[in-house]
């Protein structure tokens, strides 16, 4: 680990002293490498460049003509980008769907606008985590 000094102005301070005491670092060192590490990924999601792990969520008119069937198309169009899904009925006619998926930027975000510019798909969001930013943390639940 390197040590590395920084100047900031006490405004941008302020923010980050508000923000470990909201979120329960112990330490400034702790909340500005987190920071750090989010405006990197965030970085590289920009580019397109690389591979990640996203979570696409859309919800839709389940009653809307032939939606279910192209939605269910375009999962089995891009298998090898969705790991898992999540269907949940809202009402009688509303839909939504978490889809968990991995692969190329490039192509994760592709298939994503897809889905939400499909007709009847009335709200949709992806969020999406670089694999480098997934690696970089420890997360502490022993998985490798």
């Amino acid at each position: 680990m390197q040590r590395v000094t920084v100047t900031l102005d006490d405004e941008l301070m302020t923010e980050i002293d508000a923000i470990m005491a909201a979120r329960g670092y112990a330490n400034r060192s702790e909340a500005i490498r987190d920071l750090a590490r989010a405006g990197l990924a965030r970085s590289r999601a920009e580019t397109g460049e690389g591979r990640c792990v996203a979570a696409l969520v859309y919800v839709y008119d389940h009653a809307a003509r032939d939606l279910s069937r192209r939605l269910t198309h375009a999962h089995h169009d891009h298998h090898d980008l969705s790991v898992s899904s999540l269907h949940v009925h809202l009402d009688q006619g509303t839909c939504m769907e978490v889809s968990v998926l991995k692969g190329a930027i490039g192509e994760v975000r592709h298939f994503a606008d897809g889905v939400i510019a499909e007709r009847s798909v009335r709200h949709g969001e992806l969020v999406l985590i670089p694999d480098g930013a997934v690696a970089d943390k420890p997360h502490g639940h022993g998985h490798d």
